[in-house]
């Protein structure tokens, strides 16, 4: 008898995430790339804007574990279409922003829509993925997202100077309305539901992740998932790292037009090379986990190891990348640095699916929010700290707090420990 080859429906839903992971980080760079026009339009100081990049990183941070709670109570499809279709509409509303206020609030209420997206994706993720594929899963996922921001600086630019920087929220806004339809139209909360798969696939995802998958409106098990130590542990190594990300993402872009005297087209140019390498370290740290994984079938050693050798390349990176007086070096270094920052994404987005398994996007919304709240307190804090001492003195912060990460992962988050839920 001819054996039955499963389906392949999983890779199209991977697929969807990949590109719901890049329109989120299209629409939070736009005005990263943007601010230069933004602070000579509104003659807004480099503290006001500051505290309009920090408006969406407070609110992404604090609306974490509703996003999270969402996914887990209403299901993965209807809690990203709701989601996606919140954020994008504030995307092009930022276009209508008439001041600081103003501007603030909507990227307030952009960043609570955006919130949910990593965890909910997670927990779509976890219903579909098998546990050896879950590395390269968040490395693709993951780098889908930085290749959408590598992507919008000359995008952004090219929109800028053809029409104004109005144009290119609204664009930006406009593309993750048609992607919350399609996915509301394919997605299906688990693989049974699905009528594109087959029974082997169905039963490979089922005996693979151990078959247990609890309904959406199951209650959350919020005190189990809150008192394990491993959690916080891997929270605190994330917030770390969201640091140092918003560093780049936000304040990149304006350092080189500021700091190294890059014309606004050299700018979006410069910028997106960053990205670029990131999307590289991206799929390398999650194929190369998987891959040891699949080797060693130690998922402790196998997440550990890539995660601590990147955080340790970003570190020393960062250093001469800042010291240096070369424009064109300092953008190498930069490259090198985020490079190594961007292997551990992977990695750390697969231990929540590792530990929290059906309950992985609650489990993610609290990495995530903790996270975030390093990415929120960083733009303020860069723009008080170039005040007060320069551009070395944030980027050579951001060095040390990934030094700091990479001793916590090699020292404290277990993989391998599952979060009791039951």
């Amino acid at each position: 008898m001819q054996r039955i080859r499963p389906t392949r429906v999983r890779y199209i839903v991977l697929a969807f995430t990949v590109a719901i992971y890049m329109i989120t980080y299209m629409d939070r760079v736009v005005i990263s790339n943007a601010a230069p026009v933004i602070q000579k339009e509104f003659g807004f100081s480099l503290i006001t804007m500051g505290w309009i990049l920090a408006s969406f990183r407070w609110a992404y941070a604090l609306f974490q574990i509703p996003g999270g709670w969402l996914g887990d109570r209403i299901g993965p499809r209807r809690a990203l279409a709701i989601i996606v279709t919140w954020w994008s509409a504030f995307t092009s509303l930022t276009a209508f922003a008439w001041g600081a206020t103003s501007m603030i609030v909507v990227r307030f209420l952009f960043g609570i829509g955006e919130a949910g997206a990593f965890p909910i994706a997670t927990r779509s993720l976890s219903r579909w993925m098998l546990p050896g594929e879950r590395g390269f899963a968040q490395g693709v996922t993951h780098a889908g997202s930085r290749l959408g921001a590598a992507m919008t600086p000359p995008l952004v630019v090219w929109i800028i100077t053809r029409y104004n920087w109005r144009a290119a929220f609204v664009t930006f806004g406009i593309m993750g309305i048609v992607w919350a339809i399609a996915w509301l139209i394919y997605y299906r909360d688990t693989p049974d539901e699905h009528a594109a798969t087959n029974t082997a696939e169905r039963d490979l995802i089922r005996v693979a992740t151990g078959g247990a998958q609890r309904r959406a409106g199951s209650p959350v098990p919020w005190g189990k998932i809150l008192s394990n130590s491993g959690l916080w542990y891997l929270a605190a190594m994330y917030f770390c790292y969201n640091y140092c990300l918003s560093t780049y993402l936000d304040w990149f872009p304006t350092y080189l037009h500021q700091y190294r005297h890059y014309d606004l087209k050299r700018m979006g140019f410069y910028a997106s090379l960053p990205l670029l390498a990131g999307t590289v370290g991206d799929l390398l740290g999650g194929w190369l986990s998987d891959v040891l994984l699949r080797s060693t079938s130690n998922v402790k050693r196998s997440r550990r190891v890539v995660a601590v050798a990147g955080f340790l390349l970003a570190a020393a990176g960062i250093v001469p990348a800042t010291l240096t007086a070369d424009p064109q070096t300092c953008v190498l270094w930069s490259c090198i640095a985020f490079f190594g920052l961007e292997v551990t994404v992977g990695v750390s987005w697969a231990i929540p699916l590792d530990i929290g398994g059906d309950c992985a996007g609650s489990v993610s919304s609290v990495m995530n929010m903790c996270g975030n709240i390093g990415g929120a307190i960083s733009p303020a804090a860069l723009a008080y700290l170039v005040k007060a001492y320069g551009w070395n003195v944030p980027f050579l912060v951001a060095s040390s707090l990934c030094a700091i990460a990479a001793v916590i992962f090699g020292t404290r988050i277990d993989a391998s420990r599952s979060i009791e839920l039951a």
